[in-house]
C-alpha cells in the first residue's frame, strides 16, 4: 500500500504540511513539521509512513487504521468530523497529528482545544507541550485597569489555566477609554465582576479568581503566594512597591509595567536577579509625579504595554526567547521610539542587596511620602 501510494506522488503534486508533535519528533528527524503530498488525508499519511517507517507504527495499527488515542487534524478540523482518511486534502492545508498524553494536570488536548490554540500547537516553540503549561500556569493580575485588562485578556486567550484578578474599584465612564474588560453597560458595576464576565466570554475554559479587595501589608503574603507569576497593572506607587517586595518575599517572578501621557516602561524581576526597588530605590514625595487623572494617558498605549507584559509573562511559562529579566523597555509613543537599558542587581539594594534593610512588608503609606534621592520615574497609573 505505501508503495502504491508513493508510487501516484508526482513532481506536481500537492503540498501539505504535516504538524508533528513533541513525542513523535525523534521518528521524523527532530522536525516539527514535515512538507508531504497526497490527495486525501490517507495518501498524506502514507507518504508520511514511507518517509519515516517508525512513525508509521505510531499512527497505524495493525489493520493499518488510525488508532482511537490518535486524532487527525485538516486545517484543525477532526478528520472524523469530515470524511475519515478519505477526506481531500490541497496544496497548502496544514494536518496535525496529536496523540493523547498522559501526565499533569491537564492531559491530552480536547478537539476544541486543539482548534482554539492551534496557532500556538503549530509554533516550534510552544506545541501541545506548551500549551499545557500555559493551561496549567496560574497567574495574577494586580488590578483590572489599563494594564491589567489587556494582559489578562491576552493570557486569558492564550489559554492560561487560572488568572487572578486583585482590584477593588467599579467601572467609570472615563475608564472606558482605555480599559478593554469593561464597556458602556457595565459602568457602576465592580471591576471584578466586568472582568471574569469579559475574560469567560472569550475563553470560558480559563478559571478566573477574583480577589475584591485592596492588595495591603496585610493579604498580601495571603494572595500572591498562590500563583506563579505576578503582573504589576498598579495604578499608584503604594501599590507598586507593595507588590514588589511581597513578590520577591513569596520568590514570584514579577512582570512590571507603568504608563503616563505618551510613555511606557516595561520590565521583568526575578527574585535573585534584581527588583524595582534596584530600579527605583525610593519613590517619589506625594505630587512631584502626576497621575494619569491628572495628566493624562494615551489609551492604546496601555493596550501596547499591557500586551507586552502578557508577551513576557507567557515567555516566562514556557521558558522561551529572551526576556526582559534585567533589562527595561521605555517606549515613546508619541516619537514612536523603543530602547532597551540594561538594569542590575544593586548590591545596596535596601530589599535585595547584600545587607536588606526591608525584610518584611511595611507601612507603604508612610514610605511613598518618604524623601526622594531625585531619580526620574515615571508615574504608575493606569
Amino acid at each position: 500500500m505505501v508503495v502504491r501510494k508513493t508510487e501516484r506522488l508526482g513532481r506536481n503534486e500537492m503540498s501539505v504540511t504535516v504538524y508533528i508533535p513533541t513525542p513523535f519528533r525523534k521518528l521524523a528527524g527532530n522536525q516539527t513539521h514535515v512538507k508531504t503530498a497526497g490527495e486525501t488525508v490517507g495518501e498524506v499519511l502514507d507518504t508520511l509512513g514511507a518517509q519515516f517507517p517508525s512513525l508509521k507504527h505510531m499512527i497505524y495499527d495493525e489493520n493499518d487504521e488510525i488508532p482511537g488515542h490518535i486524532n487527525v487534524y485538516v486545517n484543525n478540523q477532526e478528520i472524523h468530523s469530515l470524511q475519515g482518511k478519505e477526506t481531500p486534502v490541497k496544496d497548502g492545508d496544514e494536518m496535525a497529528v496529536i496523540p493523547a498524553i498522559a501526565g499533569g494536570q491537564v492531559g491530552a488536548l480536547t478537539p476544541d482545544q486543539v482548534e482554539r490554540y492551534s496557532r500556538h500547537i503549530i509554533m516550534p516553540q510552544v506545541g501541545s507541550s506548551g500549551q499545557r503549561k500555559l493551561m496549567e500556569a496560574k497567574v495574577l493580575i494586580i488590578g483590572a485597569g489599563g494594564l491589567g485588562g489587556p494582559a489578562a485578556l491576552y493570557l486569558a486567550l492564550a489559554g492560561v489555566g487560572t488568572i487572578g484578578i486583585v482590584e477593588f474599584d467599579t467601572v467609570d465612564l472615563s475608564n472606558l477609554q482605555r480599559q478593554v474588560l469593561h464597556q458602556n453597560a457595565d459602568v457602576g458595576k465592580r471591576k471584578t465582576e466586568s472582568a471574569k464576565e469579559t475574560l469567560n466570554a472569550y475563553n470560558p475554559d480559563v478559571n478566573v479568581v477574583l480577589h475584591e479587595t485592596p492588595i495591603t501589608s496585610d493579604n498580601a503574603m495571603e494572595i500572591i503566594p498562590q500563583y506563579d507569576i505576578v503582573v504589576n497593572g498598579a495604578d499608584n506607587f503604594t501599590t507598586r512597591y507593595l507588590v514588589n517586595d511581597a513578590a520577591y518575599f513569596a520568590g514570584k517572578t514579577l512582570v512590571d509595567g507603568s504608563i503616563l501621557l505618551f510613555d511606557g516602561q516595561a520590565t521583568v524581576f526575578v527574585p535573585s536577579q534584581g527588583c524595582y526597588r534596584c530600579l527605583f530605590p525610593a519613590p517619589p514625595p506625594p505630587g512631584m509625579v502626576p497621575s494619569c487623572a491628572e495628566a493624562g494617558v494615551l489609551g492604546a498605549l496601555t493596550g501596547v504595554m499591557g500586551s507586552i507584559q502578557a508577551i513576557e509573562t507567557i515567555k516566562q511559562i514556557l521558558g522561551i526567547g529572551e526576556s526582559l529579566v534585567s533589562r527595561l523597555l521605555i517606549v515613546d509613543a508619541l516619537g514612536m521610539e523603543f530602547r532597551v537599558v540594561k538594569l542590575r542587581r544593586d548590591p545596596q539594594c535596601p530589599l535585595c542587596g547584600d545587607n536588606p534593610t526591608v525584610t518584611e512588608l511595611i507601612d507603604y503609606e508612610g514610605f511613598c511620602g518618604a524623601p526622594f534621592p531625585g531619580e526620574h520615574v515615571i508615574g504608575a497609573q493606569s
